[in-house]
């Protein structure tokens, strides 16, 4: 099973940016899809955002869609989330995902 790390969250003011990284300990077997999900206080697991290997074609969910860009880095088995124009309700512990395996989040915090 691939083991995920994310890192990059941290604390920004509503307005600003982060970048998220996710790195596999190995690549994956094509095709398959890597994916951002987040969890806020009380609330379940949601999508935030996926890519496809091969092609690198992307989905977002609506209320992140124009603010978010999913990529990734092939040789470094890397997969990448640019948030900009973060607002309060995207705080939350954001989380990698390949097949059945999960990385262990990484807290996204936005204050007003």
């Amino acid at each position: 099973q691939v083991q995920l790390a994310e890192s990059g969250g941290g604390l920004v003011q509503a307005g600003g940016s982060l970048r998220l990284s996710c790195v596999a300990s190995r690549r994956a077997f094509n095709p398959y899809t890597m994916s951002w999900f987040r969890q806020a206080p009380g609330k379940g697991r949601e999508f935030v955002a996926r890519i496809y290997w091969p092609g690198g074609s992307a989905d977002y969910a609506d209320d992140v869609r124009g603010r978010f860009t999913v990529s990734r880095d092939d040789p470094k088995n890397t997969m990448y989330l640019q948030m900009d124009n973060l607002k309060p309700e995207d705080t939350a512990v954001y989380y990698c995902s390949l097949g059945n395996s999960w990385g262990q989040g990484t807290q996204v915090t936005v204050s007003s």
